[in-house]
């Protein structure tokens, strides 16, 4: 639905096209895939255990412990108003975004949600956006989620500024939640924290030098009273920062293989570890024993031997 709103006002249709008088819009498709097929835009995805892992490390992480235990009163009132059975700083955003959805269509919101609250629930659930693919493990969280993206990005970046390229599209567009924005700029590390609101656009843009070498340059467009989208650029690069450098700079947030990357690396019990301690210490025995060995049997055909003196040399 977003990505025909978009296209409806990208491609509003001449007299001729318009099949409907007054109504200034014309069919566009929008091309998808399967949700079980889908890894680019519906971020976070839930197939990978590693990932699973890491989202529980980040809950006894000490930011994380410490915004639980100050906001512990306010998330137990929110659970008791609400009738939810359980609320934490993983789940809350919800109740904000239900609120903020009721109050964009006019509904009067429950005695107990008062400016103060909204705004304490507005800080939870910015953390809950940032704690998803960054504050704990940044670039591995990115490489299991928004770097997928980002890495479908460069390769469409590259293949058009390729020498014998045959690119003609001039635009691509990908259209999906807040949550798939969050991912590409943590991949990116320019997210500025805060859910990004409706209608917003993180740009991508490739430009050719007058010598003929590719830069990139980014925007981000998250406020409609602004008229120009923001200027946006990664660490360690200007704005306009050439293609390669731009490469080199989020690397280690692109995944080599990401099947590979999302299984749980087994580690080693207190038990395995005796025993593998004991098998060690026996090997680097006989180890030992066979060079005592070894050293022995050298020395023992010497002590057999005597030198016999010839009486007739004499």
């Amino acid at each position: 639905m977003s990505a025909e709103a978009n296209l409806a006002g990208l491609f509003p249709p001449n007299s001729s096209e318009e099949f409907n008088p007054g109504l200034n819009w014309q069919p566009i498709p929008v091309h998808t895939v399967p949700v079980d097929k889908e890894k680019l835009l519906s971020f976070p995805l839930e197939d990978c255990p590693r990932y699973t892992q890491l989202m529980n490390e980040t809950e006894k992480s000490d930011i994380f412990l410490n915004m639980t235990a100050i906001y512990k009163a306010f998330i137990e009132m929110v659970r008791n108003k609400t009738g939810l059975e359980t609320t934490s700083l993983e789940s809350i955003w919800s109740v904000y975004d239900t609120l903020f959805c009721e109050a964009k269509h006019g509904k009067k919101p429950p005695g107990w949600v008062t400016p103060d609250v909204m705004e304490t629930l507005k800080v939870l659930k910015n953390f809950g956006f940032q704690i998803l693919f960054g504050v704990y493990k940044r670039k591995e969280k990115c490489r299991l989620q928004g770097g997928l993206l980002l890495k479908q990005i460069i390769k469409n970046l590259s293949i058009a500024a390729a020498p014998d390229s045959k690119e003609k599209v001039k635009m691509m567009v990908y259209s999906a939640h807040d949550t798939t924005v969050v991912a590409l700029q943590e991949a990116l590390n320019v997210f500025n924290g805060l859910q990004p609101p409706y209608a917003s656009c993180h740009l991508i843009e490739l430009h050719q030098e007058e010598n003929g070498t590719f830069s990139v340059e980014m925007f981000y467009r998250n406020d409609s009273a602004v008229s120009e989208p923001y200027a946006v650029s990664i660490p360690g690069c200007s704005q306009s920062c050439p293609l390669q450098d731009f490469v080199n700079l989020t690397r280690d947030v692109i995944p080599q293989d990401r099947i590979k990357e999302c299984q749980i690396k087994k580690e080693a019990t207190g038990t395995e570890v005796i025993i593998g301690l004991a098998v060690c210490g026996c090997l680097l025995f006989l180890l030992v024993l066979l060079l005592f060995v070894v050293l022995c049997r050298q020395k023992d055909p010497m002590a057999s031997y005597s030198h016999v003196i010839n009486e007739s040399d004499s």
